[in-house]
Parts: C-alpha cells; sequence; structure tokens
C-alpha cells in the first residue's frame, strides 16, 4: 500500500464492517490481518484518525479505539507528533510482503462475506442445466482418447467450434487463429505480457473493465484513458496496446455503433496499434442483436479479439479464448508454456458442446438478464429517485450516479446495512467517477428488491448525515 493513503486503505479493508460486534472491534481485526498477511508493512504509517473515519463513514472514536487495541497487540506504534506507524516485526514473526495490490472487487471472493448480499462480482451463480449435459458428453468423448492433455493453444475440437462461431459472424477464422485460455482474464494477461513493456502506454476507455485495469497495473505500464472522440489523437503516438469493450460495457452496459466500430477498428490498422476487443458480453444484448467483433471491420493483424464463456453460462467454467493472427497465437502458446501446459482438457470439451448449442443457452440467459434488468431499474426508480442512470443494453451491470456525496464512503455504509456495492473509481484508471456505483442484476426478483430496499435504507442514513466528499484523483 501507499504509505498513509487512505484511500488504498479503504480498498484494502474491503468488507471490514460486515461481521458481527462492535465496529471498533471488527475495524481492528481486518487491520491486524492485512499486517500479519504482510500487506500493510512494518513502520509503514497509516492515515490519521480523523482522515480514516471520514472515508469509513464512522465517527472517529470507532478509529481511535482500533488503533489503541492493535497498539495495545503490538501491531502499531502511535507516538504524538508522528502518528501511527505499522510496528516492527522481528525477524522469525516476520512475513513477506507480496507486493501485489488485490483487486478490490476481488476482496469479497477472497474474503466470504457474512449475511452480506454481494452487488460486486458480476458472474452468474446459476449454471444452466446444459452445462451438466455439456461435461456428461465430454466424458463420453474422452473414452479411447490417446492423447496427454497437454495442448498449450488449446483442445482442437474446442479450436475447431470457435473458428466455426466467427466464420458465422462474418469473421473468416481458422483454428490456427485461436488460442484456447483459462478464462478471458488469462488471455488479458498473456497479451500484456507479450505486448506491453514496463513504461508502455496502454489506451483504455473510460470507465472501463477494472480486472484489465489491474493487468496493465501489474506490467507497469502507463494507462491512459480516453473516449471515443480522441482515440485518433491518441493512437497516433503509437501506444502499446488499446483496450476496448465494445459490445455491452462493463460497467454500463453500452454498446457501440457499428460507425464507431469501424473507425476504431481502422485506426488501429492505420497505426499498426494492437487493438484488444473484449467481447465477453458480446452475446448478452438485449435487443437479440449480436454487434460484429471489430475485427470484421479491419482484418489485419491488430484486431485481437477475446471471449469466454463465463457470464454467458457461469463464472466455474474457465474456458476463454483469444483470436487473432496465427504467428500471434504461436508466440502466445510459447508464452503460455512459461506458465502453465494448457487448460483443463474435458472442461474445454464441455465448451465445445456448449458452443454448439450455444442459441439456446443464449436465448434462455438474455431472457433472465432483461427480466431482471427491467426489475431492478424499476426498484430504483421507486425507492431511490434521487439516483441517476441509464437503461443497459446488454450485460449484466448498470452504472448509477449518486446526486451528492461520494461512492466510497457510501460503500461503507451500505456493507454496514447488508449489501456490498463496487464505489465508480475502480473502474476508473485516474480514480475518476467518485459519484458512481456498478451494480448487477443477476439476484432474483425478490433478492434485488432487497438489496433495493437496503440501499434505500443506507441511503438515507448517508444522506442525513451529511454525506462526505472524496478528493480522489489517483488510482486504485
Amino acid at each position: 500500500m501507499n504509505g498513509a493513503n487512505p484511500d488504498d486503505l479503504v480498498d484494502l479493508l474491503g468488507r471490514w464492517a460486515s461481521g458481527r460486534g462492535p465496529l471498533y472491534l471488527l475495524l481492528a481485526a481486518r487491520l491486524r490481518a492485512l499486517i500479519d498477511d504482510g500487506l500493510l508493512h512494518p513502520d509503514e504509517p497509516l492515515p490519521p484518525d480523523r482522515v480514516l473515519a471520514r472515508r469509513l463513514a464512522v465517527g472517529r472514536g470507532t478509529v481511535v479505539a482500533a488503533y489503541d487495541l492493535l497498539q495495545q497487540d503490538g501491531r502499531v506504534v502511535r507516538r504524538q507528533g508522528s502518528g501511527t506507524r505499522v510496528a516492527p516485526l522481528d525477524p522469525p514473526a516476520a512475513r513477506s510482503a507480496t507486493g501485489v495490490m488485490v483487486n478490490p472487487l476481488l476482496l469479497h471472493i477472497l474474503h466470504p462475506p457474512d449475511d452480506v448480499q454481494l452487488l460486486t462480482c458480476a458472474a452468474p451463480p446459476d449454471p444452466p442445466a446444459a452445462l451438466s449435459e455439456a461435461y456428461v458428453e465430454a466424458g463420453a468423448r474422452l473414452a479411447g482418447a490417446r492423447d496427454m492433455g497437454y495442448q498449450l493453444a488449446g483442445n482442437p475440437e474446442l479450436r475447431a467450434e470457435l473458428a466455426a462461431y466467427y466464420t458465422r459472424r462474418g469473421l473468416p477464422t481458422t483454428a490456427e487463429e485461436i488460442i484456447v485460455t483459462t478464462g478471458a482474464q488469462q488471455a488479458l494477461t498473456l497479451l500484456t505480457g507479450l505486448l506491453v513493456a514496463p513504461g508502455d502506454t496502454v489506451l483504455t476507455e473510460v470507465p472501463t473493465y477494472p480486472g484489465a485495469l489491474e493487468v496493465f497495473r501489474h506490467a507497469a505500464a502507463v494507462i491512459r484513458p480516453v473516449v471515443q472522440d480522441e482515440a485518433a489523437s491518441a493512437m497516433r503516438e503509437r501506444p502499446a496496446l488499446t483496450y476496448f469493450v465494445p459490445t455491452a460495457r462493463n460497467p454500463d452496459g453500452a454498446v457501440m455503433s457499428d460507425q464507431a466500430r469501424r473507425r476504431l477498428a481502422t485506426l488501429a490498422a492505420e497505426h499498426d496499434v494492437p487493438l484488444v476487443d473484449d467481447e465477453v458480453h458480446a452475446e448478452l444484448c438485449f435487443s437479440g442483436e449480436r454487434p460484429p467483433p471489430l475485427a470484421v471491420f479491419a482484418r489485419g493483424e491488430q484486431v485481437i479479439t477475446v471471449g469466454s464463456l463465463s457470464k454467458l453460462v457461469w463464472g466455474g467454467l474457465r474456458v476463454g479464448w483469444i483470436r487473432a493472427a496465427a504467428p500471434l497465437v504461436s508466440r502466445l502458446a510459447r508464452l503460455r508454456a512459461v506458465h502453465d501446459l494448457g487448460g483443463e482438457v474435458v472442461s474445454q470439451l464441455a465448451a465445445a458442446a456448449l458452443l454448439r448449442r450455444l442459441d439456446d443457452i443464449r436465448q434462455e440467459r438474455v431472457r433472465k438478464l432483461r427480466r431482471r434488468h427491467d426489475h431492478l431499474c424499476a426498484e430504483l426508480r421507486a425507492r431511490l429517485p434521487s439516483w441517476s442512470f441509464e437503461p443497459a443494453r446488454g450485460g449484466q451491470t448498470i452504472w448509477v450516479r449518486l446526486p451528492r456525496g461520494d461512492a466510497d464512503s457510501f460503500s461503507q455504509v451500505a456493507l454496514r446495512h447488508g449489501v456490498a456495492v463496487p464505489p465508480g473509481r475502480s473502474f476508473d484508471p485516474l480514480g475518476g467517477h467518485a459519484t458512481h456505483l456498478r451494480l448487477h442484476f443477476l439476484f432474483p426478483e425478490d433478492e434485488l428488491s432487497r438489496a433495493v430496499g437496503d440501499l434505500a435504507a443506507a441511503w438515507a442514513a448517508y444522506d442525513g448525515a451529511g454525506g462526505t466528499v472524496s478528493r480522489r484523483t489517483l488510482v486504485v
């Protein structure tokens, strides 16, 4: 963590207030865990009492009591004039710090909550019946197979199915232009590892998917956010990579027009800039449309398509892919060999079976998402009329703007009312959008109603207290 930066500490604290008992005990317990795990380093300064209290939307006495308890435990040192610092540790007791910042949206997965509704991680919680059927089919196809199962570029059957899938969508593709990955997150990690060196510039739209931002930060890239109208001038500077989510964008469910797609793909070709088209939500448009991949508009080697089945089928099906020029796929396969020897074969065979029944799966998933989206929007309009948002055109999330205050401190109040929401700056590489929240609509209607009711209660408590205003401009 950046020493004494309260916003970084808030991210690390995650759902600290979701347990039972006095807030100061819950806060002290979470800080103790961060210190013991090495995420707060010895001699690192902690934020002043008043500053941290304001960021957590609690009274100053809560932070003072937590710090005092940690001092009694020997975890921190408090001195007048020099503030509060993490206590030095004896070498035998010290644990090495990883130095890796955890995406705040994933802290709720790493630390499962107690009686808290998670509107943070947007992944389908209800796998369709077709998934079990696909695994039965995959098991049957393994009978009599004579293959070690080490397939660096992916299972040949799945690569062929994916090539046919893109060809049907107007993008002629061969199996040699496909590499299968362990989810789209690994796809982004491999591409970044191959194409981006420390200090290189990566262009992203804003707001955008925070998992991609974490990958770029881990590569020590300089992330430059752009809007579509700025893409032309930004690409002239030859960034190492450009990343867009043109279909059912995470977090707001927006869909890019064909005209904008053509312009973006043409710019990438003209300036020889690798352009990643994240199509993870491509099958989740509410209108039933399936917008073309960016590569349809510029079939050179610059446009790279990333996809997966995690949002369409189930998050636990860790099968993703990259569609790119065959030489790039070959290089990616060699890079992947450094990390593993290919994905799990049975899941890939199941994914191939699912692609063969894609239309039925998509129709059922989109029907359910559209119904839940409309229900969430109606509940927000009824119970939180001062909040503003545009209905999504697809995907799994909507992007909400608070009328006042800031989303970071409100999210702390919401957590104490039983619902976890991700604040907007997690979706902005410069830490902007401080008044925004992302809400998913994956829960059944009754659970969405309960979540909005809890949010309304939290907002009444927060707004009645006057809220707080964030001045943060740094990245998460």
